[in-house]
């Protein structure tokens, strides 16, 4: 059971990839970190030496403290942040519980460079559908929740990827992020991101066949391509839309997390007398 303080890897896997999500703040000495250099879904590597400068810019008013067993270190740390007024946990055994546990963690190698300001920048074709949605969904939810987003003209992906270092994705070129063979760009994230967990799984399917015609591969495809069709004409500012599909994959998430055997029916059955 875990102590006052601390919050268990089930408790915390089932927090993450929502809105509710804590910020994660992994603080594991360099030689730990080599040992497995893998993060949690969504969180981000800190200096703990100098919690006292990073503490006051952290955007979240709760947080989540990982080090490798999930002992003085992460307790130290998640003392000074309770200290700026932040709702600081420890993660109950830390790093190394976790992937004794089996949970998702993402290489850190798959993530891109981080800009000056500790952010992911990622650039696509404008006026998204499917999965210029799904993916950043996915980024901002199990990879870096600060991640930001730049829609242009098909034509300009590249150039702008170089310019402003941006990563290009879902983009008719040989780029890492995009369609494979069969498979659609979020199908790629969730493997390469080490996220293969039978939700997402679930999920992909749904996306793949709303993203390349394939109805057939779930019946929920019809679904999501007929909602991303509809909020595609609701919006013509691409991150007004971004935002009205994060709503949207979240609940296409947790319906494949908690819901797949729920049905509904109207009008209830009649109880015989």
């Amino acid at each position: 059971m875990s102590s006052l303080l601390e919050i268990s890897p089930e408790k915390l896997v089932r927090l993450i990839g929502t809105p509710k999500c804590p910020a994660l703040i992994d603080v594991r000495i360099d030689e730990d970190f080599d040992e497995d250099p893998r993060l949690l879904p969504g969180s981000v590597r800190r200096d703990y030496r100098n919690v006292q400068g990073w503490a006051a810019e952290l955007d979240s008013d709760s947080a989540v403290v990982i080090c490798h067993r999930g002992k003085k270190l992460s307790y130290g740390v998640a003392a000074w942040l309770r200290n700026y007024g932040i709702a600081a946990d420890v993660l109950e055994g830390g790093f190394e519980a976790w992937g004794k546990g089996g949970y998702p963690a993402v290489p850190a190698s798959a993530i891109p460079e981080r800009d000056a300001s500790g952010r992911t920048v990622w650039v696509t074709r404008a006026r998204p559908k499917i999965d210029r949605i799904a993916c950043p969904w996915l980024i901002r939810r199990f990879v870096d929740p600060q991640a930001v987003f730049l829609y242009v003209s098909p034509s300009e992906v590249e150039t702008v990827a170089e310019r402003f270092a941006a990563t290009p994705f879902d983009i008719d070129a040989p780029v890492r992020w995009s369609h494979k063979g069969e498979l659609c760009t979020f199908d790629v994230m969730v493997e390469e991101f080490g996220l293969s967990t039978e939700p997402l799984l679930r999920l992909a399917t749904i996306v793949r066949g709303a993203d390349t015609s394939r109805l057939d591969l779930a019946p929920q495809a019809p679904g999501l391509l007929a909602a991303s069709l509809g909020l595609s004409r609701m919006y013509a500012d691409d991150l007004e839309q971004l935002e009205a599909g994060m709503l949207l994959y979240d609940a296409f998430y947790r319906w494949c997390r908690d819901a797949t055997d729920e049905t509904h029916n109207w009008p209830s059955p009649k109880k015989d007398l």
